[in-house]
Formats: structure tokens, C-alpha cells, sequence
């Protein structure tokens, strides 16, 4: 089984020295204890570690991570640090509790997220590939459109937004395609996160 490469995303407007490392898993057996080492504050495993089922698409996962990478290069983070900060940028309410709750990841995740921010010079692509490989027990997948599509719980994600009255993508509309029903409903997602707190 080949793994799908740990993604390297130089963020528009943002350092280029800055980039950050993306991964996605499916069918993630060691939920539980990647849980327990944020709770317990292991620095190893500081990452944005995220539900992808609650993730619509690409272009909603990078909204969320430039938005705290900005808030991170700007000193104006509210949570612990930038990878918390990536969950609580998913959440378009000022609460941070919530977007753990509703973003981060829990005992029962079995597709992630995992992003990481390099905030010092030895953290590398293969530093980075090389913890992962060994800490996360799941199937490495593309982070694509097409594979959040599958994992993405739009009926979760329409109520955490409050988007019910949005057409659900994927669903036969009498009007217009499903592909337009998606887009709306990214932009929707995306405009909530870049208006919290506005």
C-alpha cells in the first residue's frame, strides 16, 4: 500500500517560509490516544489534530488554517497556540470549548485531519512525515475535494453552521446541480469563518 504524500501548502499572502504540512487519514484505529497526548499537553503531537467528517471541502480546511496561521503572525491568538488555534478557526463563534467539541478530534474520529504548523526551524516536511507515519494508525489518503466528499457529515456541518435551509450537496435539486449546491453551501461555510468576530 503506498502512502499518500504528507502535502506541503504555501499559504497566498503568507511567508513563504511558512508553510504548512497537511495530511488526511481514513479508518484511524488510535483515535483515542492521539487525544490523550494534546490533553495531556505532549509537545510531539502538537498538531491541529481535526474530524474530517466535519471538514466540506479543501478550500474550508485552508480558510480555517489561514486564518490562524494570520492571527498566529499577527500575536493575536486567542487559544494556546497555532494549532489550536486551526480548530478553533473551523467555528464561526468565539468559543473555544465549542469548536473542540465540534472540530477537534474525539475517541471515536476514524478520519483526520492533521495539519502542522513549522514555528521552528527543525520542524521539517520529513520531521513531520516521519512522527506521523509512526504515530497515526490509519490509511494515508489524498487531501482532495473528492475524498472529503466521501467522509464530509453535511447534515453535522449544516447544523454547527446553521446553514438547514442551504440545499444539501450531492442531493437531486429541482433547480440547478449539485455542484451549485456545493458551492454554495463552501461559500456559506467560508464566509462564517472569515466574519467570526467581525
Amino acid at each position: 500500500m503506498t502512502m499518500a504524500p504528507l502535502e506541503t501548502i504555501n499559504l497566498p499572502h503568507l511567508p513563504a517560509e511558512l508553510p504548512v504540512f497537511v495530511a488526511l487519514y481514513r479508518n484511524v484505529e488510535n483515535a483515542e490516544f492521539l487525544r490523550q497526548q494534546l490533553l495531556a499537553g505532549n509537545t510531539e503531537y502538537e498538531y491541529a489534530l481535526i474530524d474530517a467528517s466535519m471538514v466540506l471541502s479543501r478550500t474550508h480546511a485552508i480558510t480555517a488554517i489561514f486564518r490562524a496561521v494570520n492571527d498566529y503572525l499577527n500575536n493575536r491568538l486567542k487559544s494556546r497556540n497555532v494549532h489550536s488555534e486551526i480548530v478553533f478557526s473551523f467555528l464561526a463563534a468565539n468559543n473555544i470549548a465549542d469548536s473542540f467539541r465540534k472540530f477537534g478530534i474525539a475517541d471515536t474520529t476514524k478520519d483526520l485531519l492533521v495539519v502542522k504548523v513549522p514555528v521552528s526551524p527543525e520542524i521539517t516536511h520529513d520531521s513531520v512525515a516521519t512522527h506521523l507515519e509512526a504515530s497515526i494508525k490509519g490509511t494515508s489518503v489524498k487531501f482532495d475535494d473528492q475524498i472529503l466528499s466521501e467522509i464530509s457529515d453535511m447534515a453535522k456541518i449544516k447544523k454547527v453552521y446553521k446553514l438547514g435551509a442551504l440545499p444539501t450537496p450531492g442531493a437531486k435539486q429541482a433547480s440547478g446541480t449539485p455542484d451549485d449546491a456545493n458551492r454554495r453551501l463552501e461559500l456559506s461555510v467560508v464566509g462564517a469563518i472569515a466574519l467570526r468576530g467581525s
